[in-house]
C-alpha cells in the first residue's frame, strides 16, 4: 500500500509562499489502542482500535493517517494501509466529485479505509492491515504518519510520532556447545613400521650385510629395534615381518621366496638384537604387484600406462599378466624393468608393535618433551591442563596433541572451538567440515563414536550459523543457518543435548529471515 502523495509544491504542511510557522496536526485528539503487531508465516499484521472521540476536524480538511514499520538501521520503510479521515466538507467534495465521475486523488482510491469524522460524536474504527514480512523488520520501530490537506489539497501539516520504539523483536540466539573429552585408552598399544629396502639376489633369499648397501639397513633395523628396547616403561608384544618378491618367474615360486625373504629376516634380526623368538611373526605375500603399480607411475617409462592397463585387467591369473607383460615389451625394456624397477619391489617390511604404561602427571610432563607419541591423548590433555591456559606449556602440549591425534573428536573440536571463540567462523568450519562427513560416511555406527561425531556436528552447526550472523543479505543467511539446521537434526538424533537445543534456537531465527 503506498503513502497519500500531495503535490510536489508542499513543503512542511504548508502551501508556497505560506508564511504561516504553524504544522497542523490532529494527533493530540486520536488515541490508538489495543494495538497488536504480529507475525504469521510470511506476513505481518498491524491491529488496533482508532479512537476519534476527541477529535474536531476542520471540515475543510483531509487527515490521512499511516502506520509505517520502519527498520532498525532506518533504511527500509513497510507502510501498512492508510486511514483517512475527511472533514465534513471535504468529504462532500470527494463524494460529489465520485459521484460525477470525476478523477480523484489516486493515493486516496488506495486507502485502506475512508472515514467522514462527525464533530462532537463517539466515533472509532477497529483497523487490520497485513503485508509480506521482510526479515529486516524485527527491532524496527512503529511510526504513525500524519498528512493534514486543506482544500484543493493545500498543504497543512505533516507530522510523524513514534507509536512503538521496538516491535517484533528480534530472536538473539545463544548457541550451546562443549567441549569435547578425550576417550581414556586403558591399553597403550603403539607400533613402529619401517620398510627394510634390503638387496636381494635374483632367486635368493639369504641375507648379505655387506652386500649393496645392506648394512646400513640392517643398522638403521638395530636402531629403531634399541629405541624401542631401551625405554623402561614399555613391553614389547611383537615383530612382524613381511616378505616381498619381484614378478619374474612364477606365481608359486616367488610366494615360496618371498616367505623365504622373511624367514631369513625375522631370524637375522632375533639373532642380532637379542629379541625373543617367541615374539616374531613371518609374513608373505609373494609378488608385489601393487608396489609394481606404484613405481611404474612414478617413473618415466614411456609404456607405463600400457603395463598398468595390464596389471589393473589380469588380476585373476598373475602368471599371465607377467607373459603379456613380456609380449608387449621388447627386451630391452624388460630388461630396463628388471634393472630399474624391479629392485624395490624384493624387500622386506617389519613393524614392532608395544605397550606403553599409563602415565601420572610428572611422567607425563617429561615424556611428552622426549617421546610425545607414547602418551595417550587423555595424558596429553592432562598435562595441558596442569598449565594455566595460553601458557608456553600448554600450548605445547595441546600442538603434540593435534599432531598426534589430528582426527580425534576432542581434538577437532578444540580446534573449531578456539576459532569460534576468536571470532573466526570460517576456520571452525574448515577445522571441521570435511573430517566430520568422512566420519560419519565411513563410521561404525557404534554408540559411543557416534557420540564424539554428534558433538562434533554441533559445533559445525554453531560455525555455520555465526557465519551466517555475518552474511550480507538474506539469502546468504538463509543458506548458511539451514546448513546449521542439518547439523543440529543430525547430531540431536545421535543423542547431543546441545544440538536439540540448538535446533530449536535455528528454527527460531530460520523463522526471522
Amino acid at each position: 500500500m503506498m503513502l497519500l502523495l500531495w503535490p510536489a509544491a508542499i513543503v512542511h504542511g504548508h502551501g508556497a509562499g505560506d508564511d504561516r510557522d504553524r504544522n497542523v496536526s490532529y494527533l493530540d485528539g486520536i488515541r490508538f489502542v489495543n494495538r497488536d503487531i504480529a507475525k504469521g508465516g510470511r506476513e505481518v499484521s498491524l491491529s488496533m482500535d482508532i479512537i476519534l472521540d476527541s477529535t474536531k476536524i476542520k471540515t475543510q480538511h483531509t487527515v490521512a493517517l499511516t502506520p509505517v514499520l520502519v527498520s532498525e538501521d532506518g533504511k527500509e520503510e513497510f507502510p501498512f494501509g492508510t486511514v483517512i479521515v475527511d472533514g465534513r466538507t471535504r468529504h462532500r467534495v470527494f463524494s460529489r466529485n465520485e459521484a460525477l465521475g470525476k478523477e480523484n486523488c489516486p493515493e486516496r482510491d488506495s486507502a485502506q479505509i475512508v472515514i467522514m469524522r462527525k464533530n462532537g460524536r463517539e466515533q472509532s474504527y477497529s483497523y487490520l492491515s497485513v503485508i509480506p514480512y521482510d526479515w529486516r523488520m524485527p527491532d524496527g520501530r512503529l511510526e504513525l504518519r500524519e498528512s493534514v490537506r486543506g482544500c484543493i489539497g493545500c498543504g497543512e501539516g505533516d507530522t510523524t510520532v513514534v507509536l512503538e520504539s521496538r516491535v517484533m523483536e528480534r530472536f538473539i540466539p545463544d548457541w550451546k556447545t562443549s567441549r569435547i573429552e578425550p576417550a581414556p585408552e586403558p591399553v597403550k598399544h603403539r607400533e613402529e613400521s619401517r620398510v627394510a629396502q634390503l638387496q636381494f639376489r635374483q632367486g635368493k633369499h639369504d641375507i648379505l650385510p655387506h652386500w649393496n648397501g645392506n648394512k646400513a639397513v640392517l643398522d638403521t633395523v638395530t636402531a629403531s629395534v634399541d629405541l624401542v628396547k631401551t625405554k623402561d616403561y614399555i613391553v614389547i608384544t611383537g615383530i612382524y615381518v613381511a616378505g616381498f618378491a619381484s614378478p619374474e618367474g612364477t606365481w608359486e615360486y616367488n610366494m615360496d621366496l618371498s616367505r623365504s625373504r622373511a624367514e631369513a629376516f625375522a631370524g637375522y634380526i632375533a639373532e642380532h638384537n637379542d629379541v625373543d623368538s617367541n615374539l616374531m611373526h613371518v609374513e608373505w605375500s609373494g609378488e608385489d604387484w601393487n608396489g609394481l603399480r606404484s613405481e611404474l607411475m612414478k617413473s618415466a617409462f614411456g609404456k607405463k600406462d600400457l603395463i598398468v592397463g595390464i596389471i589393473d585387467a589380469c588380476t585373476d591369473d598373475r602368471n599371465e599378466c607377467e607373459r603379456l607383460m613380456r609380449d608387449k615389451l621388447t627386451p630391452d625394456e624388460y630388461v630396463w624393468l628388471k634393472e630399474n624397477i624391479y629392485p624395490a619391489l624384493r624387500r622386506c617390511m617389519y613393524r614392532i608393535e608395544y605397550d606403553v604404561k599409563v602415565f601420572d602427571l610428572d611422567e607425563a610432563r617429561n615424556v611428552i618433551h622426549d617421546s610425545p607419541a607414547d602418551l595417550s591423548l587423555q595424558e596429553m590433555y592432562m598435562v595441558a591442563r596442569s598449565y594455566e591456559s595460553g601458557s608456553d606449556e600448554y600450548r605445547y602440549a595441546m600442538e603434540m596433541a593435534a599432531e598426534h591425534f589430528p582426527l580425534e573428536p576432542a581434538v577437532l573440536g578444540d580446534l573449531a572451538l578456539n576459532a569460534l571463540e576468536s571470532g573466526d567462523a570460517g576456520a571452525a568450519v574448515d577445522a571441521l567440515e570435511g573430517k566430520i562427513r568422512d566420519a560419519v560416511e565411513s563410521g561404525t555406527g557404534e554408540r559411543p563414536e557416534m557420540e564424539k561425531t554428534a558433538g562434533l556436528l554441533n559445533i559445525l552447526g554453531v560455525a555455520y550459523a555465526r557465519t551466517g550472523e555475518n552474511a550480507q543479505d538474506r539469502d546468504e543467511a538463509a543458506r548458511w543457518f539451514d546448513k546449521a539446521r542439518e547439523c543440529f537434526e543430525t547430531a540431536a538424533g545421535a543423542g547431543c543435548a546441545d544440538a536439540g537445543d540448538n535446533l530449536r534456537q535455528v528454527l527460531s531465527v530460520l523463522d526471522q529471515i
